[in-house]
């Protein structure tokens, strides 16, 4: 059986161009060429782009499925149009051994969309003894993260960078020195002052890039920065790349979007680790951003119960949900106003992630790739709406906004896996 996505524009060959895509088999068949297959859908000039690719969320199953499982999260996933995630390793049981991580493979099979599954850094995600990161790679781990953690102990990071390096492994880092957050719940500030609420200080964030940086230059691992949130962050990482240290970073649509200004009530909606920084923060890791030293967007999509969200700043847990939406906000707010060009945010959310963590099985809308294809209305505005998630987690200070670029379409392998009613 075949499928053309028929009268769709996207970017190939370097510009923006009308666009048929053929697909048979699973597999894009053609570029243009075709006028007619077994099934044809007439996209009416949306956006075709390569299936996303988010190499940071959290499924929670198993051991949270209050809060999402894998076929809630994947399926919120290809609502956003991403075809290709990155699973983190925050779960119970913690899948730190051979066993349980292809336990966790098989229960990933289930999902809507493929899931690169991430493998734990330490025991227990404790941050004090390493696992057997080759038994985990063999096992089919693609990147090792304590995401949700800093890791603390500086031998157990020498250890880990030494042991990955050899292997030709990503080391994926959560960089917090805990000793440094003085239990704050947002940013250290004025607005933390004015609420009444303990702090997070950027140094706690940037002491522990710094001290990662310099073992990374010495072990000549990967070493791949996940959320990075400050400006100071931001200026280590880029003199580090300069410097020939092979450092890659990422940054969340949150910490693009929005800052601590935007916090005007206890209002959970906004808390998440690292924490909404200054307004100079922001800017900054948008500057980063559009000069290379960021390398890619990935959501950090962290679902949570309404009644957890509801229990204020100081008590609720942190993280939002991003996969529905993270596309439409950034088109939105960066591409639509003329701050970026859309072929850019593109690349951040599709090709980097590809590129940097060296994929295999995910299509990049070329002849003979795996079919995996997003489709976006950029003409028509919507409004992001909780009820319409596919996702458990309804946390979002977004619900509300009017957009561009919600999806239309996403297939996997040529097959959908969501369409827009």
């Amino acid at each position: 059986m075949s499928l053309l996505l028929k009268n769709g524009f996207g970017y190939l060959a370097g510009k923006f161009q009308d666009l048929n895509v053929l697909i048979e088999n699973g597999r894009v068949e053609s570029l243009n060429q075709a006028t007619t297959a077994d099934n044809i859908i007439d996209l009416q000039h949306a956006l075709i782009t390569p299936g996303l690719i988010d190499v940071h969320v959290h499924l929670r199953e198993p051991g949270f499925t209050n809060k999402e499982t894998i076929k809630t999260g994947s399926s919120a996933a290809a609502h956003g149009g991403f075809t290709t995630i990155g699973a983190m390793a925050n779960l119970n049981p913690v899948p730190d051994n051979a066993q349980q991580f292809s336990q966790q493979i098989k229960l990933n099979q289930s999902g809507a969309v493929k899931i690169k599954q991430y493998a734990p850094v330490t025991k227990q995600r404790q941050g004090q003894a390493c696992v057997n990161f080759g038994e985990l790679k063999n096992a089919g781990a693609f990147a090792f993260s304590d995401d949700g953690s800093g890791i603390d102990n500086a031998r157990v990071m020498f250890e880990t960078m030494q042991q990955l390096a050899h292997l030709h492994m990503p080391l994926c880092d959560h960089a917090q020195d805990m000793n440094l957050t003085n239990a704050g719940v947002i940013n250290a500030g004025p607005t933390a002052q004015k609420l009444g609420v303990p702090g997070v200080n950027n140094v706690s964030e940037t002491a522990q890039i710094a001290r990662n940086l310099v073992l990374a230059q010495a072990t000549g691992v990967h070493y791949h920065v996940c959320h990075v949130s400050t400006k100071e962050s931001i200026e280590l990482i880029r003199i580090a790349k300069a410097n020939g240290i092979n450092v890659t970073c990422e940054v969340t649509p949150h910490h693009l979007l929005l800052d601590d200004t935007d916090i005007v009530e206890d209002n959970a909606q906004f808390k998440m680790n690292p924490p909404l920084r200054s307004q100079e923060d922001r800017l900054a890791c948008v500057a980063g951003l559009m000069d290379g030293t960021i390398d890619l967007i990935a959501t950090d999509h962290a679902p949570h119960t309404d009644r957890e969200k509801q229990l204020g700043l100081l008590e609720s847990p942190n993280g939002i949900v991003g996969s529905e939406t993270a596309f439409a906000l950034l088109y939105t707010k960066f591409v639509k106003t003329g701050i970026w060009p859309l072929e850019n945010l593109i690349e951040w959310m599709s090709g980097a992630a590809k590129r940097i963590f060296k994929l295999t099985n995910v299509g990049q809308l070329k002849i003979g790739d795996p079919a995996d294809v997003a489709v976006f209305d950029l003409e028509h505005a919507a409004t992001i709406d909780a009820g319409q998630f596919l996702s458990k987690g309804h946390n979002s200070p977004f619900i509300g906004q009017q957009v561009y670029g919600m999806t239309v379409l996403t297939l996997v392998n040529g097959q959908v896996v969501y369409r827009r009613k």
